[in-house]
Parts: structure tokens; C-alpha cells; sequence
């Protein structure tokens, strides 16, 4: 028997999602991709009034337009403006009229346990809701080309094949996430509205790419030495694994088995952070790096080159 107290707080849950499902399935689209790579199918969402639409950049791999229908019937032919692999983003320009937009979060405000809900069109099924909580934070979801998506959202709202590109909500209809892996049972995986996607979004659609630094170097976070912890007043630095030859890191003298500990005089940790310094205006520049090597340190300089699929 279900007492009072578990029917108000399904009641409540009921009218929660039922509310986001208003607010936010009318802007969600069932995308069907035509491309070199054979027909493929997936969810996207509208960003602005005059035709911006937000996907994620595997569902439109290797197309040039795609066709987008909406929950009321409608269907229009978008093209793809940009595409960033890195961050698995990707927008589309409609040739038609759109849906009114949705409602763009905050997912650096968000808490584990937190109610959230899918929108999407998984297995072409059109207009799809699931609800769960966010699982946990600050995952990491690694791409095609080697690179890390920060901050991912975990979730247990089931996610399926077409549901990339498609939102996930907040409990009031705030987009705070675009599906984007299934990365098991019960464990769903969301690219994060953020400060930084919001950047990458706006450079995708005013200039239909996002630039990067890039340095050339696989490594993973590695403890320092005593000596050096004391010295620097924290524990990790990067450990370098791989030089890639020919890249900047290898001209600059980089070794495996250097620990970065600062990049241009900021301290640094892991890959993540390198990652997060190597933006569009490091490119070309003198970038000083610190690197523990041989038990002392030592200052190596590097010239960042624009970070390509082929670089990677």
C-alpha cells in the first residue's frame, strides 16, 4: 500500500517532469543524417528564434545538412555550420521556422541526487522522456580523438542510440546538459551547459570552429617527490608518456618521463588542466613550461600550433 506521504511525493514528481516535458519536448527535434559514413539518426535541440539548433557533433559526422522534425508536426532541412569533435558539440542552421528556444541552465550549479530528465529520440522513436537524478559530477568522457570532455554529468535517466544531441533538463526545464554516451546500464552521460561549452557554442556559431592550442604530449597526473612537494606546496604534476614527433613539445625538448609542474608560471596538475591553458590565444606563442626531470627543474619553451583532427 502506498501511504499519503509516498503518493504526495510521487504526485510531486509526476508534476515535475510532466512540467519540464511542457517547457522543453516543443524544441527538441528527431534528427535524420545523410552522410559518407551511411544514414544515421539523433536529437537535437533549438538554441536561438532564427534557426540555431545544438547537437552533438558524432550524430552529424561526415554530413552537410540534415533533415530536423518537431513534436508539432513540423520539419525543416538544417545545415551544419560547425562541428567541434574535441567537445562533441555540433550546430545546425534551419532553413525554416523553428520552435521557440530552450531555456539554456547552469550545470556548475548543479547537485548529485538532483532530478533530471531526457528528451530525445532514441531508437527513432520520437519524443522520448525519461527522468532520474544526476548519478554524480565532474566525470570525464573521452573523445574519438584522444581529447577529455570535462565536468560530464552522469545520470541514471536511460539513454539510448538517438538520444545524442537531445536535453537533459533540470526540474525546471532549463537545459543544463546534451546527451551524449551510454556508457552502460543504468549510466548515461551528458555533455554540461557550462561557461565553457557556452564559449564553444557561440565560436561555433560565429565562425563554424573552435581554435586550440596544441602542445603534442600524452601524460597522466603522477605524484612529485618529497622534496618537491614541500618546494611547491602540492602533490602532483603531469607525468609526459608520449612525445609526438614532430610536434611543438618535441621541438621544445620535451621528454617522456618529464613531470610538467607549471605551464606559463601557473601551476599544473593534470592533462585537464594543460588542456584548459591551450586556448585560441596560445597559438603561436612562447609558452614557458616547468618540468621536474633528472631530480631539479627545468624551464623549456614551446610554440603551440592550432590543434587539427590530424594532430590529435
Amino acid at each position: 500500500m502506498i501511504d499519503d506521504r509516498d503518493r504526495e511525493a510521487l504526485d510531486a514528481y509526476s508534476s515535475a517532469v510532466t512540467h519540464v516535458v511542457q517547457q522543453v519536448l516543443p524544441s527538441v527535434a528527431s534528427l535524420r543524417v545523410r552522410s559518407r559514413l551511411g544514414d544515421g539518426a539523433g536529437s537535437a535541440s533549438v538554441l536561438t528564434s532564427d534557426g540555431f539548433l545544438l547537437t552533438s557533433a558524432h550524430v552529424v559526422e561526415g554530413g552537410s545538412t540534415v533533415s530536423a522534425a518537431f513534436s508539432d508536426g513540423s520539419e525543416v532541412t538544417a545545415d551544419v555550420v560547425g562541428r567541434d569533435a574535441f567537445s562533441d558539440l555540433a550546430v545546425l542552421r534551419a532553413r525554416g521556422e523553428v520552435p521557440s528556444p530552450v531555456t539554456l541552465g547552469d550545470a556548475a550549479k548543479l547537485q548529485v541526487g538532483q532530478l533530471v530528465v531526457a528528451v530525445g529520440n532514441p531508437l527513432g522513436l520520437a519524443g522520448s522522456v525519461t527522468a532520474g537524478i544526476i548519478s554524480a559530477l565532474g566525470r570525464s568522457l573521452p573523445t574519438r580523438q584522444g581529447r577529455v570532455v570535462d565536468e560530464v554529468i552522469q545520470t541514471d535517466a536511460a539513454l539510448n542510440p538517438g538520444n545524442s544531441g537531445g536535453v537533459l533538463a533540470d526540474s525546471r526545464g532549463r537545459m543544463i546538459g546534451v546527451n551524449t554516451a551510454v556508457a552502460g546500464i543504468g549510466v548515461g552521460l551528458a555533455v554540461p551547459i557550462n561557461e565553457t561549452t557556452q564559449r564553444i557554442i557561440s565560436a561555433l556559431m560565429t565562425s563554424g570552429r573552435v581554435r586550440r592550442a596544441w602542445l603534442g604530449i600524452a601524460g597522466s597526473q603522477a605524484p612529485l617527490p618529497p622534496a618537491l612537494v614541500k618546494k611547491l606546496g602540492r602533490r602532483d604534476g603531469l607525468r609526459v608518456a608520449q612525445v609526438i614527433a614532430g610536434s611543438p613539445a618535441d621541438a621544445a625538448g620535451l621528454r617522456t618521463g618529464d613531470i610538467l609542474v607549471a605551464v606559463a608560471g601557473t601551476s599544473l596538475r593534470s592533462s585537464t588542466e594543460l588542456q584548459r591553458r591551450m586556448v585560441e590565444d596560445a597559438i603561436g606563442r612562447r609558452v614557458e613550461i616547468t618540468v621536474w626531470r633528472n631530480g631539479a627543474l627545468v624551464d623549456v619553451i614551446a610554440v603551440p600550433r592550432e590543434l587539427t583532427e590530424s594532430a590529435s
